[in-house]
């Protein structure tokens, strides 16, 4: 097994498109196909069931693809680690992300860090929620930010800063009439959601809210970035859920405060 084919199946797990993939890694998809193919003989598994419309991870995929970035994750920091040691740093201070958490708040806390020690190296690792737990357990990082505080036992979790959860619907959206919004209103809308897979702390505070009310929501997409969920928002597609620091100063739509 070689890097190339952790790289490909990486590719192709996460665009669940084989043209895609190939397009991502800049190879034409025979050998991407062929790439594939060696990994799976090589493990005794399939890894995807394709067909002529759709590719999906098999289960024995999805168990592969938990324990794959790792393996480009300690890589990373070795090579890191080798640029640090040679730039003269002290150390470094590896900082997991994960549910998309906002750079502005999370830029505070970085500038602190640096007054602190200077010669600290940060590096940052956006990761599913469920990996960076891994991660922490396994030493490949030291501190994690996410929008969820279920962290199981071994680890601490605490806040760090506020960030209510918010609606945010198009910039002239009839909801904007209220002051506080009721979530039974906001029910009656298409939402846009992010997908569980790569948002799974921002999922959980969501679905942990919407118990709060009598109805199901009627769920148009599941989204992999807040980016793409403001996008489909500002067009009038479907309102969308996510943090206060998500809607402020962004163009096209407004954020209501829940009740």
């Amino acid at each position: 097994m070689e890097l190339r084919h952790l790289r490909c199946f990486l590719a192709v797990a996460e665009e669940l498109h084989f043209a895609r993939a190939a397009e991502r890694l800049h190879i034409e998809q025979s050998p991407l196909s062929r790439a594939i193919k060696e990994l799976e003989e090589e493990l005794g598994a399939l890894l995807f069931a394709r067909t002529t419309r759709s590719t999906r991870l098999t289960r024995a995929g999805k168990l592969f693809l938990e324990h794959v970035p790792r393996v480009f994750t300690a890589l990373e920091q070795a090579r890191m680690c080798v640029r640090d040691a040679q730039a003269g740093c002290s150390g470094q201070l590896r900082v997991a992300l994960s549910d998309g958490v906002t750079p502005a708040p999370l830029s505070l806390l970085m500038v602190k860090c640096r007054q602190e020690d200077p010669d600290i190296a940060i590096r940052f690792f956006e990761v599913p929620l469920s990996q960076q737990i891994r991660g922490l357990h396994e030493d490949l990082y030291d501190v994690g930010f996410a929008q969820s505080s279920e962290v199981g036992d071994g680890l601490l979790a605490e806040i760090a800063w506020d960030d209510p959860l918010r609606v945010f619907v198009p910039a002239r959206h009839p909801l904007l009439v209220h002051k506080r919004v009721p979530i039974n209103e906001v029910l009656r809308y298409p939402l846009v959601m992010g997908d569980p897979l790569f948002c799974e702390g921002y999922c959980r505070q969501v679905e942990r809210f919407l118990r709060t009310a009598d109805q199901e929501p009627l769920v148009a997409e599941q989204v992999m970035s807040f980016e793409l969920m403001r996008a489909m928002v500002a067009a009038g597609f479907a309102l969308g859920l996510a943090g206060a620091s998500q809607i402020v100063n962004r163009p096209g739509f407004r954020g209501g405060r829940l009740v």
